[in-house]
């Protein structure tokens, strides 16, 4: 049975902290702008429509906290900066949940802020304390017109934000949600005008910003909410300019089941192992950015990125590269059948297909990348015992920090790291394809067998053409017929309860981390990328195996 959700909330240390910091400051501005309305005697009329008018100032005062604070987890380089040096006080990991928390909270407010100013206006026509119908307050004042246009964007934006469309078409989720600079341009001018005012009628001068401060008495809340958007404007200056450094695509490579690796140069670029970046083709789009997670490592000459061809716009650039599903149709036969070699292309599992613009009428388009940002995964040499689960394109995180713990195994920098577990859950065979050069250079140069565990499961049911093959290829050989690493491939979805329970108590016993430190607590960190369903089940075997001895910890990559 799942996790309750009042366990999840409420009896979680870390979230308890949480949702008493963040809706107890909610309250407490909602009750301030509630007082401060009520006992403001300059505002006597406007207090005879008593609770509607109450309740429309207290939300409204959340609203703009919430305004000003919700753009304060999209600040991606300071978060970056901030990082290392502050996890330990915060999850900045989790900046996008935080963001839709407060997301959350604002389309609430929203509903109360205005509910309560539906019924304020129909009271004002009502008694008629001022001379106006419901009508003109709503489509001819400032506060009136601002609202129903920052509710528009709220619409669109929250409608576009679902996970299936994202998947499906990112384009919307990114077009809507740029609409942001509007609503924020709104949400900064919604408490100018005169309707907040200490006389019947409005009083309006000829000279900006064309009321009288005297008797009409905007909310000044926009003085401090100001300051997240004027910095977070500064960001998306600083990451256009530096997204225009020298750029160029050199190598363009096609591997098994859709996936294409794009090969960048780029001196300015530095990063580390398990960072993502944000990538632009003007040619498809002079303003889309889409994220992927980086698979060089720092010390390769060059950064690439593997793409799955999955919705339009990766489609698109696969098509305008030359290596659209045509071509990755023909290079899957051999994985679907489980041989090693296909008969009529020639080619293995592992190889891929690259792009040659000199030998062929197709060009390198011009690229644009933003980055890098951080990730979990890149914390993965301050850990004794490292689990890295990937779950099919999951993995490209893995692969950068693979690759840097190879090149750092050489030169003897390990840090703290001692063993690394890497797990790969794969739904078919092909997927294993591209990844799979790397994982058999990196099995290939460990010197000690025990640092370096590889355990890959495929979780599709296998035709009877693989069964047959994977029977003849497997018996007395080295290698797995499927992956041609020496681990074997397990066929089935992992316990991660059997797996996690198995490790507390080898390292209990003594058994996996031989040596005095072993019967010392000992940390092990999880970094997972992935699906959440998938998520969650690790996590509940992490914190349900942690104790005295071992510390188990979970962090899930986010874009």
């Amino acid at each position: 049975m799942g996790e309750s959700w009042f366990r999840r909330e409420f009896m979680v240390p870390r979230r308890l902290a949480f949702n008493v910091l963040f809706y107890g400051a909610h309250l407490s501005l909602f009750i301030f702008g509630w007082y401060t309305q009520a006992t403001n005697q300059r505002l006597a009329g406007l207090n005879t429509l008593k609770y509607s008018v109450w309740i429309s100032r207290g939300a409204g005062l959340v609203l703009a906290f919430d305004g000003g604070l919700i753009l304060l987890p999209m600040l991606r380089n300071i978060i970056r900066i901030i990082r290392p040096k502050l996890t330990w006080a915060f999850p900045a990991d989790e900046n996008i949940w935080f963001h839709r928390q407060v997301a959350y909270s604002l389309a609430f407010w929203a509903m109360v802020h205005t509910t309560a100013h539906y019924v304020n206006f129909i009271n004002v026509e009502r008694t008629q304390i001022r001379k106006q119908t419901a009508l003109q307050i709503h489509y001819t004042q400032p506060g009136g017109i601002t609202g129903h246009f920052m509710l528009l964007i709220m619409v669109l934006m929250y409608s576009t934000s679902h996970q299936k469309i994202r998947q499906q078409c990112f384009e919307a989720f990114w077009y809507t949600h740029h609409l942001a600079f509007f609503f924020m341009l709104g949400l900064y001018t919604h408490a100018t005008g005169c309707f907040v005012r200490d006389s019947v009628d409005p009083d309006y001068i000829s000279t900006f910003p064309f009321y009288s401060t005297e008797h009409c008495l905007g909310y000044l809340s926009w003085r401090f909410i100001i300051w997240p958007g004027i910095i977070y404007f500064g960001e998306r200056v600083w990451r256009e300019i530096r997204a225009r450094r020298a750029t160029r695509l050199s190598k363009v490579l096609a591997h098994p089941s859709g996936a294409m690796e794009l090969r960048i140069i780029k001196p300015s670029f530095k990063y580390t192992a398990g960072q993502w970046l944000f990538i632009q083709i003007p040619e498809l789009s002079h303003f889309q950015w889409h994220p992927f997670t980086i698979t060089s490592a720092p010390e390769d000459p060059y950064v690439s990125i593997h793409i799955r061809q999955v919705g339009d716009f990766t489609r698109g650039l696969g098509d305008r590269l030359g290596v659209g599903p045509s071509v990755v149709a023909s290079m899957t036969q051999a994985a679907m059948k489980g041989a090693e070699k296909d008969e009529k292309s020639g080619m293995s599992r592992g190889d891929y297909v690259e792009l040659d613009p000199a030998g062929s009428s197709i060009t390198l388009p011009a690229i644009r990348i933003d980055g890098p940002y951080g990730a979990p995964a890149e914390d993965v040499f301050g850990a004794e015992v490292a689990i890295l689960i990937g779950a099919g394109i999951g993995v490209t995180p893995f692969a950068s920090i693979l690759k840097h713990i190879w090149y750092r195994q050489k030169k003897g920098k390990l840090g703290s790291l001692r063993r690394v577990e890497f797990f790969w859950v794969c739904r078919d065979a092909p997927s294993f394809g591209w990844f799979q050069s790397l994982l058999q250079e990196v099995e290939a140069a460990q010197a000690d067998p025990n640092f370096l565990r590889i355990n890959v499961y495929l979780t599709q049911k296998i035709s009877e053409d693989m069964l047959w093959n994977i029977a003849v290829n497997d018996a007395g050989a080295e290698y797995d017929p499927l992956t041609l690493l020496r681990s074997r491939t397990t066929f089935g979805r992992p316990d991660w309860m059997t797996i996690y329970g198995k490790m507390m108590q080898a390292i209990e016993g003594g058994q996996y981390l031989p040596g005095s430190t072993s019967q010392l607590k000992t940390k092990v960190a999880t970094y997972f990328c992935g699906p959440g369903a998938l998520a969650k089940s690790i996590k509940d075997a992490t914190v349900f195996h942690t104790n005295s001895n071992v510390e188990f910890s979970f962090a899930k990559e986010h874009f």
